[in-house]
């Protein structure tokens, strides 16, 4: 294995990490706190690490990242972030699990199927795709009848994970050459 994919593997398992501990904690700036947490800026990452994986080694590869990445994560949520005497968080452990693989699987397929569209198309159209699956199946399993106001929350984290994924566009677009660079 190549030093540029256990990096990956790596990166994937750490976003997923911070993700899990920062979903924790709405923002308590101008009135978000039932509308977003800081989680929504760090989950987007995944869907790039994903999309540059599958752009560089192909979808067979992506997935063993996404697996891998979801091993790692999940690993260290459990070991560092799960309270398991704390319903909700032993609740965001699996809600993140479950949605972390449908919506990073999902967004992995339909990157393939749209590989060979503009440069841009691909990882925008994967990442909104996956971003809206994750996000309503992590809150839903999460947060579903525990008094926190999970469908907002979800709005506020969806809104912030489509402007991530735009913004990511420019990163994405100017580590293909690296990226490409590094496999050799």
């Amino acid at each position: 294995m190549n030093k540029l994919f256990l990096l990956l593997s790596f990166l994937m398992g750490v976003v997923v990490l911070s993700s899990n501990y920062l979903v924790q904690f709405p923002i308590k700036y101008y009135g978000l706190d039932e509308m977003l947490t800081y989680g929504a800026f760090s989950y987007p990452i995944a869907f790039l690490i994903t999309d540059l994986a599958n752009k560089t080694y192909g979808k067979v590869v992506a997935r063993k990242i996404v697996y891998i990445g979801f091993a790692i994560g999940i690993s260290f949520t459990l070991l560092f972030s799960t309270n398991f005497a704390d319903l909700i968080s032993v609740r965001i452990a699996i809600g993140s699990g479950s949605a972390f693989l449908v919506a990073q699987l999902l967004d992995v397929q339909i990157f393939d199927k749209l590989r060979k569209k503009k440069w841009f198309v691909a990882p925008l159209t994967s990442s909104f795709i996956g971003s809206t699956v994750d996000t309503f199946l992590f809150f839903s399993i999460s947060f579903y009848a525990t008094g926190i106001p999970w469908f907002t929350l979800s709005l506020g984290d969806l809104a912030v994970k489509i402007f991530v994924a735009l913004i990511m566009l420019i990163p994405f677009r100017l580590f293909l050459g690296t990226i490409k660079a590094a496999k050799v």
